[in-house]
């Protein structure tokens, strides 16, 4: 039950006063449905006004005169604004209005009222001697001139909701925010000087400079590690309730070390390590969650492939599960033969299987024939059954949902997890991602990969490289051709993506086009062409499958290269260079380059280490949403700023794990403070956010 003492900040936004049926979706809409959320909405910026008179007046700047109304002049025609000529002694000043405001204006402000204005200076057409404010921000009677704020807070707004009627709301659910105990240590806080919970919230709606607005202000930083505690608590459990729940103990068996002496090519350290890691959780008796993260083409699936070996060896199956049906396929093709060759039965299970075909496979895993299946969603259907379930590997994990990942482990008892990821995070932001999992890096590349030359080029260029590829493909070579997001609308995208393979195809053979409007099982017809060889160019809107294997394919062009993520990029240069051909990626650009696009694209030039580019991108792309960290389960924080309070995140770890060490049922004052702290952020073990398995 949440505490009675939280319950104001848990009504809906409605219950704030001037919140009626027609604010309420717009409050929805830019804070969250309860007033909590609108208490966690920062200000994003200041606007300090100066009284001032015309005479002295700065162009460009916000500030408040004391003026006689001289004069209106009405529009003629619904286009023309609606203009006050004010006079304050030094000169004239001329306010104005479009769209709709008329004859009101002239009643509320009559010739020869006195009124205090304030609002953006602007000098029209470069005129020196007129000044003027479009749509005042204040216009009220002289007297009332003590009401317009100096320094006034910029909350996010949104049509039909202006930043100032948000700052009311903001302050009234302020109002609303109980003293709550003290959930943080108080060495760390008198360390780190920082106020208490409601000091800082009542200093973050009241900012006096740019200073007080900075994530790295002290009340900033104090709601921020409250969240990322509130998080890191709820991972500490939740792993510590996995640990709890006991695993079947899988030794390492001789099925695994025939298969890699089997192997054509002898294991990177990196890929021993992980192994041995792996390999010490499934022998421990506890269950198994770990995250197995490399780039692409780093040798995971081998490592997956021993471990399956090792619980056949135990008696147990596996399940391998894979986003899309061809990455299921490719990782069917690469385990298949060598699991054979040790007596073992792989069996590949899609939605492609129908009718006496998957009943019979379905049969076969159920009596304990299959010692693995690897496939796609079809693997956690109700009527597919194991015999004795003890591994499930899961690639791309943040590509599946909460519940499939669990419908898929809930096939049989205490279930060991292994996640697998190509997508590079930057260490410093690994624990917000993967705070609940054990990870293991292979971060060795295995030998005999061919570096793929990378370079830039701008876009009236492109003539010249279709050249290219008209000799590349006579030659027998495959190439990608990547078009990014050109807007939010995925028709314009679709458009802009079918011109180019149009405009490719008068110049070149084999063109083929995928995008993320096709139905899932045309795309996979197209890439399996591809793979095949009968595509010898394939136009991609959306970033092509990580993980898909083409080794001929030797060429990555990628439009609009500096509109992509540095992670991004390194993942679709990861599809070339997989064979025995010299390989290139070229990064199209329309010149001319910002200072931060071209550092980003020489790193991407300088290095083919994902990490390094993940970690490099972090710290020159600053906050937001660094790297399309979104799609790759990463948490929607209110308050933290990932990359700004990057050095709270590790301190957030360590001390919700030393929490958990001393006061595991959280029964101490302490405890009980941390308690509300995630009742608060509705972060607790049992959330959904970033269930890993």
């Amino acid at each position: 039950m949440r505490p009675e003492i939280l319950f104001p900040l848990f009504t809906s936004v409605s219950t704030l006063k001037g919140v009626g049926p027609r604010v309420a979706p717009l409050l929805e809409k830019l804070a969250g449905p309860i007033t909590r959320d609108v208490l966690f909405t920062a200000p994003t910026g200041l606007i300090r006004r100066s009284v001032t008179t015309v005479d002295q007046a700065v162009e460009d700047q916000v500030q408040t005169f004391v003026v006689t109304i001289d004069a209106h002049y009405p529009s003629q025609r619904p286009s023309q604004p609606w203009k006050i000529r004010a006079w304050d002694g030094t000169g004239f000043l001329t306010l104005i209005w479009f769209k709709g405001h008329g004859p009101h204006l002239e009643r509320q402000h009559p010739k020869g009222a006195r009124r205090a204005v304030s609002g953006k200076v602007e000098r029209p057409n470069g005129y020196a001697s007129e000044l003027q404010i479009a749509h005042p921000d204040y216009i009220v009677d002289e007297e009332r001139a003590g009401e317009i704020p100096e320094i006034e807070t910029v909350y996010p707004a949104t049509h039909g909701l202006p930043s100032r009627t948000f700052r009311k709301f903001a302050l009234e659910a302020l109002a609303r925010a109980p003293e709550l105990p003290e959930w943080q240590d108080p060495a760390w806080r008198e360390r780190e000087k920082l106020p208490g919970w409601r000091e800082a919230l009542a200093a973050m709606h009241a900012p006096a400079s740019e200073a007080d607005i900075s994530p790295l202000a002290r009340p900033r930083r104090r709601l921020a590690y409250d969240e990322l505690l509130a998080h890191q608590l709820a991972l500490a459990q939740r792993k510590a309730s996995r640990r709890s729940t006991p695993g079947p103990r899988i030794p390492s068996g001789p099925l695994s070390d025939q298969a890699e002496k089997a192997l054509p090519f002898k294991l990177t350290g990196a890929q021993i390590r992980s192994l041995s890691e792996i390999r010490g959780d499934m022998a421990s008796g506890e269950r198994m969650s770990r995250l197995l993260q490399g780039d692409v083409g780093s040798g995971k699936t081998v490592v997956a492939m021993l471990a399956i070996a090792d619980a056949a060896s135990a008696g147990f199956q596996s399940a391998l599960m894979a986003p899309t049906e061809i990455l299921a396929r490719q990782h069917f093709e690469t385990i298949a033969a060598p699991l054979q060759a040790l007596g073992l039965s792989p069996v590949l299970l899609t939605g492609r299987d129908k009718g006496a075909g998957r009943s019979a496979k379905l049969l076969a895993l159920a009596d304990g024939r299959h010692h693995v299946a690897v496939g796609t969603h079809a693997l956690f259907q109700d009527d597919v059954v194991y015999d004795k379930l003890a591994l499930t590997i899961i690639d791309e994990q943040h590509r599946f949902g909460v519940n499939e990942r669990r419908r898929l482990q809930d096939k049989g008892e205490g279930v060991h997890l292994l996640a697998m990821s190509a997508t590079p995070i930057p260490r410093t932001l690994e624990l917000t991602v993967f705070g609940d999992l054990d990870v293991s890096r292979i971060d060795e590349k295995p030998p005999g990969r061919t570096p793929v030359a990378t370079r830039a080029a701008p876009t009236p260029r492109v003539p010249e490289i279709v050249d290219r590829l008209r000799s590349a493909i006579a030659s027998g070579a495959q190439a990608f051709w990547i078009c990014p997001l050109v807007s939010e609308s995925d028709k314009v995208d679709l458009r802009a993506a079918e011109d180019r393979a149009a405009d490719l195809a008068r110049h070149l053979p084999g063109v083929g086009l995928v995008h993320g409007q096709m139905p899932p099982a045309e795309k996979d017809a197209v890439m399996q062409r591809f793979v095949d060889g009968e595509v010898s160019l394939l136009v991609a809107t959306t970033v092509v499958e990580v993980g898909v294997n083409v080794p001929n394919a030797s060429i990555m062009v990628i439009e609009h290269a500096d509109r992509f993520g540095l992670a991004q990029l390194h993942q679709l240069r990861g599809r070339v260079g997989r064979g025995a051909r010299e390989s290139s990626c070229v990064l199209l650009y329309d010149p001319p380059l910002s200072e931060v696009a071209q550092q980003r694209l020489d790193i991407l030039r300088r290095s083919d280490d994902g990490f390094e580019i993940a970690e490099k991108d972090l710290e020159l792309r600053g906050g937001g949403d660094p790297l399309g960290l979104k799609q790759s389960g990463f948490p929607a924080y209110r308050l933290a700023d990932p990359v700004a309070h990057r050095d709270l995140i590790a301190v957030a770890a360590d001390d919700a794990r030393l929490i958990l060490a001393r006061d595991p049922q959280l029964t101490s004052p302490r405890g009980q403070a941390l308690r509300m702290l995630q009742e608060l952020f509705d972060w607790k073990p049992a959330s959904p956010l970033n269930e890993a398995g």
